[in-house]
Formats: structure tokens, sequence, C-alpha cells
């Protein structure tokens, strides 16, 4: 397993996304999932599985603390006690004392940033989330975010070999942030693209086996794939038995196209060009 430093902890940077799982799939596949040794678990409030996730944790024979695990408040409880309201349900879903990682899911401009902040930073302080960051935040946002609350440590995107997203990595990396990638395999387009296709063939692996490598072999990102089948949450597994060369990343790099963003819903932020 690679891992991400922080501030002296080390965080496995690839993870298990939840999205879209719910009742007793969500619950058994986060359980197999930490059985085959996934120790990153991701879930959301607005994914409405917070409860079979902790079931999952507890059906588990990991131990909790042994599991990096992060949720997300979502953007209609951006005001101070929606926050700390949120962030408690949470935790009661969860049935948990304390989350690894809480995120802004998303930004919402009809509420003063500094507020959400201010009451993510108490949450930090209340010891009922260790770190925290924000998801969906453009490079401007991040400038303006760690104004506010310098010990953000995380922004969860968007980010496959279709989406740059340098910019958005160069600001992070200027203020010790790491960027966890969502939808890393672009909604499945990597497995037929013949640039990724060939590199994989090359190292007896899979389109989406090497997408993730590539991923996770970049300074300060992980990834949190789903994987609603147990073949999948294997064959997520097995990347770290190979390295991809300078050229192959640089190949797989100049994929990026100006239209590769797939999820910007109405509600998204205005992205930086």
């Amino acid at each position: 397993m690679i891992h991400i430093n922080l501030n002296g902890e080390s965080i496995p940077a690839l993870g298990f996304g939840t999205w879209r799982l719910d009742g007793d799939e969500a619950r058994d596949t986060v359980a197999h999932a930490l059985d085959l040794g996934y120790r990153h678990i991701d879930t959301a409030q607005i994914y409405d599985n917070e409860v079979e996730v902790g079931e999952g944790l507890r059906a588990s024979d990991v131990d909790r603390d042994a599991v990096f695990l992060t949720t997300k408040v979502w953007r209609d409880k951006m005001r101070y006690r929606d926050v700390i309201a949120s962030t408690d349900d949470s935790l009661r879903k969860l049935n948990v004392e304390v989350v690894d990682l809480l995120l802004i899911h998303w930004p919402n401009d009809e509420v003063e940033l500094a507020e959400t902040l201010d009451a993510l930073q108490e949450v930090q302080h209340a010891e009922k989330a260790r770190h925290i960051g924000v998801s969906n935040f453009t490079p401007s946002l991040i400038h303006e975010a760690v104004r506010h609350a310098p010990g953000l440590v995380c922004n969860q995107v968007e980010y496959h070999p279709y989406l740059d997203q340098s910019d958005l990595l160069e600001v992070m990396r200027e203020h010790e942030m790491f960027l966890t990638a969502y939808s890393p395999i672009a909604r499945g387009k990597v497995m037929d693209d013949e640039v990724i296709r060939a590199i994989a063939e090359g190292h007896g692996k899979s389109p989406v086996q090497v997408t993730l490598r590539w991923l996770l072999q970049q300074d300060r990102v992980s990834a949190i794939p789903k994987a609603a089948s147990a073949r999948h949450r294997t064959s997520n597994l097995d990347i770290f038995d190979f390295a991809l060369s300078d050229d192959e990343m640089a190949e797989i790099t100049a994929l990026a196209q100006p239209d590769g963003r797939m999820i910007s819903p109405d509600f998204a932020p205005a992205w930086d060009a």
C-alpha cells in the first residue's frame, strides 16, 4: 500500500468509495473491503448509507483505529449550527465517536465560507473529527479557504486521465494538502482507451489498475474507486507490485482534454480556467 504522510500520520492512498451503495450491499461491501485489506473508507451524508457503512465497519474483524474514515457535510448544511448538527448526526449514524476526516461536500456561495469553516474547526476542536477538509473546491477557493482555516488537509475532487488538475495540485501542495480523486476511472472510459490499454498489456495489468497506479504515483494523491463486485474490489487492490515509468506517466497525463470534466451539477462552483 502507498501512504500519504499527513503530519506524521500515514493515510492509505487507495480508499474504498461507497457512493450509490446502500442497504445490505453497502454494509457487506464495506466489511468485505476491509477484510481484503482496504483501510480507507469514504462516505457522505448525502449518500444515505452512513448507518450501513458503520455496520460494515463493525462487521469486519478490523479495529476501528486501523481505518481512516471520511464523511462529508452536504451543501444545504453550511450554516454554523447546521454543520455541528450534521456532524453529530453522521457520528450517530456511523456509530463512532470521531471521524478521521470531515469534508465540506460542495461549496455554497449562499453562505459565507468563513462561517462554515469556523464550524468545521469547532468540530475538530471538539474532537469529533481528527482532520478537516473540503471537496469540489477550485484553486481560488482553496486559497480563500486556507486563509480562514489553515489546518485544512484535503480537497476531494474529480480526477482521472481526461481531466487536468495540475493547477489545483500545485496549489494544494503549496498548502501541504492532499488530493483525493473521485471518479478515478472516468466512469469506465479508461477501459477502452488505446494508450492505457497498451501500457496495461505491457505490465500484465488491466486499464483500471494502470489508471489507479497512475494516480497513486503522483505526489499527495489518493483515490477512492467504488467497486460493487468482489472481483473488482480485489483487482483494485492489486496495484502495488508494479510501477509506471516516467514516460508511461507522461503518456497518461497527456490524455487530458479541455472538456474532460464529467461531473458539474448546476450548483458547482465556476471552475477555474
